[in-house]
């Protein structure tokens, strides 16, 4: 699998985290390459440059074909991805209400769903998606995606005090105290709550829960090697009660099954994650 990170151009790094290309060319008899996706506290811009992934939510049992480019939100339930044995796609990884500022609508709208990019920004997104697909290398994919962002950064809502404090939160894994967070983003603890379902779409303390997990999961698919006690400890989990209780939520069942669920992946997709 190749994988390469760009920091993105400067006039997009108050919104943009950052921009991956993946490809993943997976050699299996099966049908099928199904891999385990747990919720990420990044709300993303997905673009599938070859095959394009199916999607099974939580509690069905359907397949479901995403669209060529896919605006994802607020996601608290894990899904399973059928990635094909062809993998060659592209994730824009935004900011806290960096895509709340993209989109001008509550993220709580999006909460475990998505939007058809092409339905959003129309016959532009479509082109997008043509360019992609003539791409030559990872160099140009990349190119093709900043310019279209910095298009659309140029119609941006105004950033705010939140959205700094929001990225402090992501930066200490969700283990900075609320009160302090709130205190950052200059609001009380009431209107922080209000501003943060409408900016992210989610509870601030419930936030800061997935972005912990998000950091356990990722360190135990990029060290399978490492304890689940050295990564709970290392991720700001004081015992393990509440360890458990995150991963049985977001990822749907207890580590010791994910453990599993990994040693079958064909391809860890959250391993390179930057948030």
């Amino acid at each position: 699998m190749q994988t390469k990170f760009y920091i993105p151009h400067i006039l997009l790094q108050e919104f943009i985290n950052c921009i991956m290309v993946i490809h993943a060319e997976v050699d299996t008899n099966s049908s099928a390459v199904i891999c385990p996706y747990p919720p990420a506290p990044q709300n993303s811009l997905f673009f599938y440059i070859n095959d394009r992934i199916r999607v099974q939510k939580d509690g069905e049992t359907d397949f479901v074909l995403q669209p060529r480019s896919v605006l994802v939100g607020p996601q608290v339930s894990r899904v399973m991805l059928d990635i094909n044995k062809s993998h060659k796609a592209v994730r824009v990884g935004f900011h806290p209400g960096g895509m709340h500022r993209l989109l001008g609508i509550s993220m709580a709208e999006l909460i475990d769903d998505h939007f058809d990019a092409s339905d959003v920004f129309g016959s532009e997104m479509e082109q997008v998606n043509s360019r992609l697909q003539e791409a030559r290398s990872f160099d140009e994919i990349k190119e093709v995606v900043e310019q279209f962002l910095l298009r659309k950064a140029k119609s941006m809502k105004q950033a705010l005090p939140f959205d700094k404090a929001m990225l402090e939160l992501m930066r200490h894994n969700g283990n900075t105290p609320i009160e302090q967070i709130a205190s950052l983003a200059c609001l009380s603890l009431r209107q922080f709550e209000r501003v943060s379902k409408e900016r992210i779409g989610l509870p601030p303390k419930f936030f800061a829960r997935l972005v912990r997990f998000s950091k356990a999961y990722r360190m135990r698919e990029n060290f399978p090697q490492l304890s689940w006690t050295h990564i709970a400890y290392e991720c700001g989990y004081f015992d393990q009660m509440h360890f458990i209780r995150d991963f049985k939520q977001f990822a749907g069942v207890a580590p010791r099954i994910i453990e599993k669920d990994l040693e079958k992946a064909p391809v860890r997709l959250q391993a390179g994650l930057r948030l």
